[in-house]
């Protein structure tokens, strides 16, 4: 199932379903305490990372895949290879300090945007997991495509 995910994952027709279903896995995983949510339905792992809105200064929660590195978890602010950095990532720049719930447990994180050599070892460790992020940063060639590091506080 999986691969089946990861090959169709790379399509612009999944970008725009994705889109469409991040408010439907924010309530799902919101409601479970990050234990079940669409990603994680087909194999994925997913999280919930809830960050103080840069302008408003709310929560703001967002579901994202993520790989496991160092005892922190990376995501990437791929925002499926649209046009602009997802808010999520200009929210953590703002305000480093946010929270991650998965697997029924909340985590106190620290956001730190990666560069060169590190980002690009982050990256290729998070497209290995995931390829369509290289289909993303093609489609979203006119930035570099943010990758985080969100290390337990």
């Amino acid at each position: 199932m999986r691969g089946l995910i990861t090959g169709f994952g790379k399509s612009t027709a999944f970008a725009a379903i994705g889109r469409a279903l991040v408010p439907a896995d924010r309530v799902l995983l919101r409601v479970t305490g990050g234990r079940v949510g669409i990603g994680a339905a087909v194999g994925l792992r997913t999280l919930l990372l809830t960050t103080v809105g840069r302008t408003s200064g709310e929560p703001r929660q967002v579901p994202l895949l993520y790989v496991e590195r160092g005892g922190g978890f990376v995501v990437i602010g791929s925002n499926w290879g649209g046009e602009k950095h997802p808010a999520w990532s200009a929210n953590l720049l703002a305000h480093p300090d946010a929270t991650v719930e998965r697997g029924g447990r909340t985590t106190a994180v620290r956001g730190r945007l990666l560069k060169g050599a590190e980002r690009q070892a982050m990256w290729d460790a998070v497209a290995a997991y995931w390829p369509a992020y290289d289909r993303y940063a093609v489609r979203a060639a006119h930035r570099e495509i943010r990758v985080f590091l969100l290390e337990p506080q």
